[in-house]
């Protein structure tokens, strides 16, 4: 992002938007559910709700959204570059959830 003058800071964290890097790192299908998403007021960073999907991420926050009946909690370790396959993607984010536990058998 640019300072002052306009010039981009060489000394500012690489940010990202907030809708593109949760479809780079392939929780939804495209931006514009992930920004459906985030317009609803159902994503969280750092425990703050957001509601602009232009918001800049970087490396650190940690994400609070729902997905499918699922609540993920991950926290991001890179910004992509591309959406790539999804073993590129799982690379983007350190999942937070605790593992599933299996249901009982009766």
């Amino acid at each position: 992002m640019g300072g002052p003058s306009g010039k981009p800071d060489p000394n500012a964290a690489p940010r990202l938007r907030l809708d593109k890097w949760l479809w780079q790192a392939r929780f939804f299908k495209s931006r514009s559910l992930a920004a459906e998403v985030i317009e609803a007021g159902h994503v969280r960073v750092n425990g703050t709700r957001i509601s602009r999907p232009g918001r800049d991420v970087a490396e650190g926050d940690t994400l609070t959204f729902p997905q499918g009946q699922r609540i993920r909690l991950v926290r991001i370790t890179a910004l992509g570059h591309r959406r790539g396959p999804a073993t590129e993607a799982q690379g983007l984010y350190l999942d937070l959830d605790p593992p599933a536990t299996p249901e009982p058998l009766e």
